[in-house]
């Protein structure tokens, strides 16, 4: 029995007289019945607006959809912090990302029972396929493969959803319905989706977690498809309604329905808009924040002219009553779940898992000198931006606690002497104005240029993040320089909000004085007249203070010096997650910052013996004196325990497991334009880049050896996977036909080795329809030891092989476009192949498809 399974209690019984929407023995959708023939007209229509107000006489509380809780429990104050999205796929591990979603749900319900407003409806996890990595919000999927995207989907929403047959520990929104990959412009762009694009890679991405009965509801994208909003696609939503035979509820995204009469220009009021979003099968209006004013209005506008009839508002409030009455909303102490409080949060078991998921997504993805693992240095280096820090998200929470690289060294290795280098200039910045330094009060609630030499208190930490975004840290107050209060302030613990104040940019004059752009605002900063004061309120780059800036300390000269006197270096580089790529920002390019490359360069020419330590929210580019960098290790920001995590990877306390989820390109082009949504013309993804990656989906070293010494086939039973195989099926359902596969794997070397089996479909050429040139079908974790032979035994359905023929029909299918084809399984020879990844497939046999 696990932490939380000890909170599911059996449910008492229940009273015959009690009201039908507080009986747990009626079926779900005679409860909802029951309490909508209860409410009001009025009532109805103001329960479609995210904030739906109580409804005292029915002992109805307020309620309102969507709790952030992508990889932990987000914007409610301390909880557990996992690591990103992208890397819990990066464990390959459905079960382990169950047990988060798990740990998520119960911290969800201990908010709750801390403050009744908390929502049991949680808006995660997104399932869009990271199709390109120069998406802002990469961080937040798990993989470019429709099909692991919805396995890694489904087991995180199981974990949310919970085990109870009745009650859901919380409801689960898979988000962003659909063809959501790009930022920049992201509710007027339109995302061209042919239909072999749509039925091959973008709804199966949905489908699984639908189907299986994980997710509960659904959030609309931002984007337009095929030229008409993604928030009215009623053929989309029926479709995917149609995979599930339960009540699947639809909320907008924040300010969306607002868009389709303003941004998108799409109708000419709100009225006409609510219609067609009801119409369309949206059920939650997410719009002007709490105020429900504007909605309510739209929709009885709405009602009044005909556009709309109480059963379409009655169909939409039944599917939301239901997601409610999912919860144990309505069922006082018969809620299975009632028990779990406050002090379920921070957990030990949950800081072992934080833990453990933070090594398994830890990824080698290069260790050609085998200087992995390290062999109890005598003196440690290390040195970057994230040599020991912990950065969250936007969608992170609050960590009780977080452990960096740095710290997890020292306490790894107590013996060592552990140097931290961070590599920023440390500055001193004399304003023209007053002739005086900038300083910072230790409070960091002043800063003036009033320093008469560049003491302490006037010493600034310079960090380039890339493509000229600074930060600046106050050495004196240990706070960054922010412009979100008036007039600058010196104590801003990290970079973060939904507008960034903390970054800057240089400006250099012909004379070599320097201004600085305060990006959160567009303005530069200044020196007040007389009192020195510093604000950001230059509106004209002629009004920007210019400084003389001297460097106190060269960033680069501290990390040349650290590397050379240790034994061994560690770079730690990559982002922060709110800047240069996060929601409502693509990337500005894939490559690895220049500033990160150059401290790389500089610490591995003072010492051979050094770690690429890359610490990112997604895939990057490695230019010249970097690409060739002999030991090379990948994590997603891990959460409170990154540090840990990374340690024991390079330690070799945990054995390497992590593999790619998402191909790393060798150039920026092969990853294609980030708004062609169509990937099969532009060769985009592993299923149809005929180049090899840097590092493709699966990759990841590990420290032994281990071959594939042949791959077998033979006809397997028309059923469903067994669970002994549970991770190996994408996805065999009941009465497909189902292909099994033998892969003999040998460990060669002297340690064991957590290798991940792998098993991809290779189309042959000439098929009617082009099919895709490999397809992931299988795949098995298995751990070998020293010497060990095994045959491994992986299972797929027929099915994966399917391909959208437009001169197919269902019969009986609408007439629609979304419906205007079907998926068949083409004859031919096929080859299966395995390996450690896409781009390595050393065994093949051949598959004849009748």
């Amino acid at each position: 029995m696990t932490s939380t399974q000890q909170h599911v209690a059996e449910a008492p019984a229940v009273n015959g007289d009690t009201p039908g929407f507080r009986r747990v023995d009626q079926p779900l959708a005679a409860r909802s019945a029951d309490l909508l023939a209860r409410l009001t007209r009025e009532e109805k229509v103001a329960m479609l607006h995210q904030v739906a107000p109580a409804v005292e006489r029915l002992g109805l509380a307020r309620f309102h959809t969507g709790c952030e809780a992508l990889h932990g429990v987000a914007w409610l104050g301390e909880a557990t912090v996992f690591p990103q999205a992208v890397g819990l796929a990066a464990t390959w591990d459905p079960e382990l990302i169950r047990a988060v979603g798990e740990v998520a749900a119960v911290e969800v319900r201990a908010k709750r029972a801390a403050d009744p407003k908390v929502s049991l409806n949680v808006w995660a996890p997104v399932v869009n396929t990271l199709r390109h990595p120069g998406w802002g919000r990469n961080e937040e999927g798990y993989s470019e493969d429709p099909h692991l995207t919805a396995h890694f989907g489904t087991a995180y929403s199981r974990g949310l959803r919970g085990e109870h047959e009745r009650v859901w520990r919380t409801v689960p929104t898979l988000k962003h319905f659909l063809a959501y990959n790009n930022e920049t412009d992201r509710s007027v762009t339109n995302s061209v989706v042919p239909p072999r694009t749509l039925h091959e890679e973008e709804l199966p991405a949905f489908r699984e977690p639908l189907e299986s009965g994980a997710a509960g509801a659904m959030m609309l994208a931002y984007n337009l498809v095929n030229g008409a909003p993604a928030h009215v696609q009623p053929e989309l939503v029926a479709e995917a309604r149609s995979w599930s035979g339960e009540s699947i509820a639809i909320v907008s995204d924040a300010g969306a329905p607002g868009f389709t009469v303003g941004l998108q220009r799409t109708y000419p009021d709100k009225p006409t808009a609510a219609a067609a979003l009801l119409g369309g099968g949206m059920d939650s209006f997410t719009d002007d924040d709490a105020d429900s004013g504007p909605t309510i209005a739209a929709v009885e506008a709405a009602l009044e002219r005909g556009l709309l009839t109480m059963a379409d508002v009655d169909r939409a409030v039944t599917r939301l009553l239901e997601l409610r009455i999912r919860t144990g909303e309505f069922d006082g102490p018969a809620d299975p779940y009632a028990s779990i409080g406050p002090a379920d949060l921070d957990l030990p078991s949950s800081r072992r898992l934080a833990r453990e998921v933070a090594g398994r997504s830890v990824v080698v993805l290069r260790n050609d000198a085998g200087l992995l693992p390290l062999r109890e240095p005598a003196s440690i280096a290390v040195v970057g931006p994230l040599a020991d820090v912990v950065l969250t998200d936007w969608y992170s929470g609050t960590p009780p606690y977080a452990v960096g690289v740095g710290a997890a060294l020292a306490e790894r290795y107590p013996a060592a002497d552990v140097e931290v280098v961070t590599g920023a200039d440390v500055v001193a910045l004399r304003s023209t104005t007053t002739g005086n330094y900038v300083r910072s009060h230790t409070s960091g609630a002043g800063v003036d240029a009033n320093s008469p030499t560049a003491d302490p208190s006037a010493r600034f930490e310079l960090t380039d993040w890339g493509d000229g975004v600074l930060t600046l840290r106050s050495r004196a107050s240990g706070g960054l320089l922010t412009g979100g209060a008036w007039p600058v302030r010196a104590d801003a613990e990290r970079v973060g909000g939904w507008v960034v104040q903390e970054t800057f940019r240089r400006h250099t004059h012909a004379d070599g004085t320097v201004s600085f752009l305060h990006l959160g605002t567009g303005r530069w900063l200044r020196v007040l007249r007389d009192s020195g004061v510093l604000a950001v309120d230059g509106v004209e780059l002629a009004r920007a203070e210019r400084f003389v800036v001297r460097t106190v300390a060269s960033g680069q000269a501290e990390v040349a010096r650290a590397a050379a006197g240790a034994e061994v270096v560690v770079v730690a580089v990559g982002n922060d997650p709110h800047l240069l790529g996060r929601e409502t920002e693509d990337r500005p390019h894939l490559m690895l910052p220049d500033a990160a490359a150059e401290l790389w360069r500089t610490a591995s020419e003072a010492n051979g013996d050094a770690v690429l330590a890359i610490v990112s929210s997604y895939p990057y580019v490695l230019g010249p004196g970097v690409a060739d960098a002999p030991t090379v290790l990948w994590s997603s920001h891990g959460g409170q325990e990154l540090g840990h995590g990374l340690v024991d990877v390079l330690s070799g306390d945990r054995e390497p497991s992590g593999r790619l989820a998402q191909s790393w390109p060798v150039d920026p082009a092969q990853a294609g334009d980030l708004f062609d949504y169509d990937t099969a013309r532009q060769q985009a993804t592993y299923r149809h880049q005929p180049g090899r990656y840097a590092f493709a989906l699966g990759h990841g070293c590990t420290y032994s050896s281990v071959e594939y010494r042949g791959v077998t086939l033979r006809d397997s039973e028309p059923t469903a996977p067994e669970p002994s195989h549970r991770h190996a099926a994408l996805v065999a359902r009941d009465g497909e036909a189902v292909v099994e596969a033998a892969v003999r794997v040998v460990n060669t070397g002297q340690r064991p080795a957590e290798e991940l089996v792998q098993v991809y479909v290779l189309a042959p050429e000439g098929l009617p329809i082009p099919a895709p040139l490999r397809l992931l079908v299988a795949y098995e974790r298995v751990r070998l030891e020293p010497g060990e032979e095994r045959l491994v035994t992986l299972r797929f359905p027929l099915a994966r092989l399917s391909v959208w023929d437009e001169a197919l029909r269902v019969p009986g299918a609408p007439e629609d476009w979304v419906h205007a084809g079907a998926l068949r399984v083409q004859p031919g020879a096929y080859t299966v192949a395995a390996g450690p990844s896409a781009d390595e497939l050393p065994v093949r046999t051949g598959l004849a498809v009748g």
